[in-house]
């Protein structure tokens, strides 16, 4: 198991915005966000636009975990537009990636990674892909990166003497319920009255999670051209 928090393991996304401001965040794959405290604002309650599929309970946890680790970067980035274009700088595995785009898939790209590792309980799941992440990844990098994640996880219970899944029947249900989370997670955000490119970062993921659930529920071969040579 992982101890360090070296720069070399932690997820480094930095923004430079075209008034000459800059900002980063970090994102540790292995979890690890902030204690709640009195200063997390209100949004941040559990209860507060709560995920109607939410397991948790506020007695037991009074913060939605997703939401605190959504505090910075909201305070940062959602007082602009979602359509300002930034220059986005992501560090991470000794890779060095770099995209102008606009605010909200930058801003939808960081919170895939602050998501898969925030605790939420329906993305529990996701943890292992935050160790590869990629991003501004695309629907097909997506949907291989899901199944290849997915049925690895499958191979390695196997071999632990535990039930593997090889009908992708749970994973179906895990992008059902990230589906409901995406949207909970939008309305909360709506509702904290935060400019748009929060909500809209939100609206980015889920649609990609959208993607990835039809391809689970109508697999129509977008990825058997990459896989030509496993078919002779």
């Amino acid at each position: 198991m992982v101890h360090e928090t070296s720069d070399e393991l932690l997820i480094q996304y930095h923004f430079e915005f075209a008034d000459g401001r800059s900002w980063q965040h970090r994102v540790d794959p292995g979890g690890g966000t902030a204690e709640p405290s009195e200063e997390l604002p209100y949004w941040t309650r559990l209860g507060f636009q709560q995920c109607g599929h939410c397991p948790l309970r506020e007695a037991d946890s009074p913060y939605c975990p997703f939401a605190v680790a959504l505090v910075k970067p909201v305070e940062v980035l959602a007082q602009m537009p979602s359509f300002e274009e930034v220059a986005v700088r992501v560090v991470w595995r000794g890779r060095d990636i770099r995209q102008r785009t606009s605010l909200q898939r930058a801003f939808g790209s960081l919170l895939g990674a602050l998501g898969a590792t925030s605790g939420c309980p329906h993305t529990r799941l996701l943890k292992a892909m935050a160790w590869f992440h990629l991003p501004f990844s695309g629907t097909d990098e997506t949907l291989y990166r899901v199944f290849g994640t997915y049925l690895l996880g499958q191979y390695l219970r196997q071999q632990r003497g535990l039930k593997a899944d090889w009908t992708l029947d749970e994973l179906r249900e895990v992008y059902r319920n990230l589906r409901l989370v995406n949207l909970g997670m939008t309305a909360r955000l709506r509702a904290a009255a935060v400019e748009d490119s929060g909500p809209n970062g939100m609206i980015l993921l889920d649609l990609l999670a959208a993607d990835t659930l039809y391809s689970l529920d109508q697999y129509e071969g977008e990825l058997d051209r990459f896989f030509e040579a496993f078919f002779e």
